[in-house]
């Protein structure tokens, strides 16, 4: 009897063939030693489209029809755009079904990726090829490989399980293909109707393009505010020491600022105290895959595509464990395998030992896999690309890094000051490396100063003055700030208000700090996307245009503002609490908490309420559809000034009365709180005073909210429906 291995990939099937030996090659498949051995092309099925469930003979999107939530979702073979299934897709399954049919297979084995996506990739080419009754008849196991190299792939063969024990897993994968298509399917074709441009709406693609969006409007609006700090620039034996006071003093409190700064100089500072501690430093943890991706895209200005599709690559090599891991820590049943690895590390020159620490081994904090790392398998340095070897050396030298043998000691010296005869304290911090242990490998930066030699009692010159300052915007999205906020959008991220705190998190993202908050949100479901999906939706994003990645710096571009906007103002919120929602059900769906069918009916509800909202939407053309004069816009007349009565023209930003400027002050921003005021709509307030109810404004906290806009004396104000509670909200225009 023979063994028929299922492999997601061609290189997945020729890495299995080299754990097993010496195999036979056929059209398609690979048979030796008792096991063959096929593969799909990734995914061979795809849900089907709408007109499978409406029967329409018509490709033509309508609104009719939607929504379109199936009783029953089916699945059919891949097909191109004109509904033609590729050749080779089809031969590939025929190839699988008859292997699968083949009287002296009695035991089918799934070895798709080992993750959610590559289990359901197999059971439907399993499924499809057998039917319920034919796959009864046979021994169904699940082939589970953390890394592709014969050694894994030989303890993997003998240590397979029934492939029941992965339902829960296939389960949360039918159940997050289901609810993608729901979203998918139904709002692309519900909103690109509506707005008549094409809109590609999606259930993660939406609230990530939203973010980078709501950023960018805050750093767009964003006034800058001047004040006055206090600082004192002197030295002490050639050493710099610059003190700034915590108090802030407003534009017009020169003279207060000067009087404060004056009450600091009236002694020198004196040191309060001196404590020098000596310290162990530990190394930053293990990668997950988004943790690796954000180090890549600051130190190399790596987009995550191409990094994914370079450790991808190296795993499918054997040089690099499984790549789409959200874990950055080891499972406990994993030390025998660490442990030959730290050996190989060893006689490569690196001084290296094994550690079971709770930093390192945690099952808690691992849902699928393990955090990446090397393999037994070391690659040619000179057969790997410049990018390759960046990705591999990265990876492999945390790793070394964290099994270290000698320990990073450093000195650190805290000095406290008065100033002022007691008025204000300042503290400095200052580092000396006295052992460098692990950062002989990995990367490693402070922050604290050199210091002077200073004891208590000792006294230093000052000389504060008032230096005047201005509040900074929050900055533009990076590939790291994204990732942190995509696995846990709802952390407090009041550390972003100010560039010199931004930077700080940015430095400090990747220390070994307590994570328990981190791992708790991101198992429940919280994050935004998940690792094997993330990279490949913000890719989707910068291909439609609605976002920019310059370096490693996100941007909102003119398409993404437009999506985002008409959304809102048909009442598509697609915001991160909806999507959290939906994948706290998913999570739930994995636990076995709930049936695949009580997630997708979250996604239904909310997918209703959309439609059956049937907001009030007035189209606007998509960016570049109208080249507008860049000062006069359309130029066309909405109605008379309400000032001075003369015409009110929409100009390419804003409405204007055409002596605007000239005796007139008349003007009104062409976008409100996120929604874009129409024509039709300053034509009415013009005429009644108000625009009618509007829905679709977002306040500055992200919020939809609804109201009229009303004229008053030529001012714009809000005027809430009466079952709204009351907010105050000022007019904000864009």
């Amino acid at each position: 009897m023979a063994t028929l291995i299922i492999a997601e990939k061609p290189s997945l099937g020729r890495n299995i063939a080299a754990g097993i030996g010496k195999m036979q090659k056929h059209d398609g498949y690979l048979e030796g030693g008792g096991y063959i051995i096929t593969w799909a092309f990734g995914h061979l099925f795809s849900l089907c489209d709408i007109e499978t469930y409406t029967g329409s003979p018509s490709k033509r999107w309508r609104l009719e029809g939607l929504p379109c939530i199936p009783r029953q979702f089916k699945f059919e073979l891949k097909h191109d755009g004109d509904g033609k299934i590729d050749p080779g897709v089809k031969k590939q399954f025929a190839i699988i079904k008859s292997l699968c049919r083949r009287p002296d297979v009695d035991t089918v084995v799934n070895a798709g990726d080992a993750d959610r996506e590559g289990e359901i990739i197999v059971r439907l080419c399993v499924g499809n090829a057998l039917g319920a009754k034919g796959l009864a008849e046979k021994q169904f196991m699940r082939l589970w490989l953390p890394d592709q190299t014969p050694q894994t792939v030989r303890a993997a063969l003998a240590e397979m399980k029934p492939e029941t024990e992965y339902d829960r897993l296939a389960n949360e994968g039918y159940a997050r293909t289901y609810i993608d298509w729901l979203y998918g399917v139904n709002l692309t074709r519900y909103a690109t109707i509506r707005a008549g441009s094409l809109l590609r709406v999606g259930r993660v693609i939406v609230p990530i393009v939203r973010a980078i969006y709501e950023r960018d409007m805050e750093i767009r609006n964003f006034v800058p505010e001047k004040y006055y700090s206090v600082t004192s620039k002197t030295e002490h034996d050639g050493v710099p020491i610059e003190l700034t006071s915590k108090k802030k003093f407003q534009p017009n409190e020169y003279e207060k600022a000067l009087a404060y700064a004056e009450s600091l100089n009236a002694v020198p500072a004196r040191v309060k105290s001196v404590s020098e501690k000596r310290e162990t430093l530990n190394p930053g943890k293990l990668y997950s895959l988004s943790k690796l991706q954000n180090v890549l895209g600051k130190k190399y200005k790596m987009s995550m595509k191409e990094s994914l599709d370079i450790v991808q690559s190296l795993y499918e090599k054997g040089y690099l464990s499984y790549p789409r891991t959200n874990s950055e820590y080891l499972a406990t049943a994993e030390q025998s395998k660490v442990k030959d690895i730290i050996a190989i590390c060893k006689n490569l020159g690196y001084n290296v030992e094994f550690k079971f620490k709770k930093s390192i081994f945690d099952d808690a904090k691992i849902e699928s896999h393990s955090a990446l790392t090397p393999t037994y398998k070391i690659p040619d340095k000179t057969k790997l690309t410049e990018r390759e070897m960046q990705v591999y050396s990265t990876v492999f030298r945390r790793f070394v890094a964290v099994f270290c043998a000698e320990e990073c000691v450093v000195m650190k010296t805290t000095v406290k000051l008065d100033c002022g005869d007691g008025t204000e304290s300042f503290t400095l911090k200052g580092t000396v490396m006295l052992e460098k242990g692990w950062t002989r490998y990995d990367d490693y930066t402070t922050k604290d100063k050199l210091l002077p030699k200073l004891s208590e009692g000792d006294e230093i010159a000052v000389a504060f003055a008032p230096t005047e300052k201005e509040t900074q915007p929050p900055k533009h999205y990076t590939i790291e700030t994204l990732n942190a906020y995509l696995k846990n959008p709802f952390r407090d991220d009041k550390k972003s208000k100010s560039s010199k705190k931004h930077d700080e998190e940015e430095e400090e993202a990747d220390t070994p700090e307590n994570d328990d908050a981190e791992y708790k949100a991101m198992l429940s479901g919280l994050e935004l996307g998940t690792e094997a999906t993330r990279t490949g939706i913000i890719d989707n994003a910068r291909k439609s245009g609605y976002i920019a990645l310059t370096k490693d710096v996100y941007t909102i571009l003119p398409m993404g503002e437009y999506m985002i906007e008409s959304l809102s103002r048909m009442g598509i919120g697609m915001d991160k609490y909806k999507t959290a929602e939906v994948g706290m059900s998913l999570k739930k769906v994995y636990r076995g908490e709930c049936e695949i069918a009580d997630s997708v009916a979250v996604a239904e509800r909310e997918i209703r309420s959309i439609f059956e909202s049937n907001t009030e939407f007035t189209p606007s053309p998509p960016p570049g559809a109208v080249k507008d004069n860049p000062e006069e816009g359309s130029g066309v007349e909405v109605g008379k000034c309400p000032l001075c009565g003369c015409p009110v023209t929409h100009r390419k930003f804003r409405f204007a009365c055409e002596k605007h400027g000239d005796g007139c002050d008349f003007s009104i921003g062409g976008k409100i709180c996120g929604v874009t005021v129409t024509d039709e709509m300053m034509s009415r307030m013009l005429t009644t005073g108000t625009s009618g109810l509007i829905k679709g404004f977002t306040s500055k906290n992200g919020k939809l909210f609804d109201a009229e806009l009303q004229l008053e004396s030529g001012k714009l104000k809000f005027e809430f429906p009466k079952t709204s509670p009351a907010a105050k909200t000022s007019v904000k225009q864009e």
